[in-house]
């Protein structure tokens, strides 16, 4: 019988800029007694990658430009953001009054560039925003390998993040950095249960992994950014979480 199960990770601390996060995971994933296997998959939250990373941005250090103000007038936001919303982006997607969807640079479409302030500790009274890791794949394969490295087995390394999606209400977590799996599993060719050839079948297996993770990780204070699941018993492959990006040309609503 095929299994399957999903493990939030207790014990990760607050993230600080310049953390060693694989050496931190490891570290709770021992406190925890969970010993990684091959074939296994870690889930992260975008969210302590980032602030690892340093992807932290303080609103008193931001000068909008025109533009971004012009922006900020439409949307009513804060200029500031606004200024960074343009800055990650390469297109305004669609925008009003409390609402600016625009174009990653890259390459998905969200709210506001993933730019959030949630779950991002304040001090000082200056407002600091968190932007969202500037190479989400490489830091997936940066983690992988030195967990490879330090344990001697191969995992795969998801990187989630919350989106809402233009025709459904509600956020849910999909894959925007992968490392050691498919993000996108083509099993064109393949026949179904009654001998029917699979003409159309592209799964996003990244996205199926970054949404069951969601659920343990949670919205609020659940405080838990990582998701250990076992037993997908996936294919090894050099796959970008870019490869879920459906290109301009295929996209029949734009």
């Amino acid at each position: 019988m095929n299994s399957l199960t999903i493990t939030a990770v207790p014990h990760i601390p607050h993230i600080q800029p310049g953390d060693n996060l694989a050496e931190l995971i490891l570290h709770a994933l021992s406190h925890a007694n969970l010993a990684l296997a091959d074939g296994d998959v870690l889930a992260i939250a975008q969210k302590i990658v980032s602030k690892a990373e340093g992807r932290l941005v303080r609103l008193a250090d931001v000068q909008p430009t025109d533009r971004a103000i012009e922006v900020a007038a439409q949307t009513d936001k804060d200029p500031r953001v606004v200024e960074l919303i343009l800055q990650e982006s390469e297109e305004i997607s669609r925008m009003r009054k409390g609402v600016l969807v625009v174009r990653h640079r890259l390459g998905f479409t969200s709210a506001n560039a993933g730019i959030d302030r949630s779950n991002v500790a304040q001090s000082g009274g200056e407002e600091t925003v968190l932007l969202l890791p500037l190479d989400p794949d490489a830091s997936a394969g940066k983690l992988r390998d030195e967990i490879a490295a330090r344990l001697g087995v191969q995992v795969g390394v998801v990187i989630t993040d919350s989106h809402g999606r233009p025709f459904r209400l509600g956020t849910v977590g999909i894959a925007i950095g992968v490392a050691g799996l498919p993000a996108l599993w083509d099993r064109r060719g393949e026949p179904d249960l009654y001998g029917y050839q699979l003409q159309h079948t592209d799964v996003a297996v990244a996205d199926e992994i970054a949404a069951a993770a969601g659920l343990l990780m949670g919205q609020a204070a659940e405080g838990m950014p990582v998701v250990l699941v076992r037993g997908l018993n996936l294919p090894t492959r050099d796959a970008r979480a870019t490869d879920l990006v459906r290109p301009k040309e295929m996209d029949l609503y734009r």
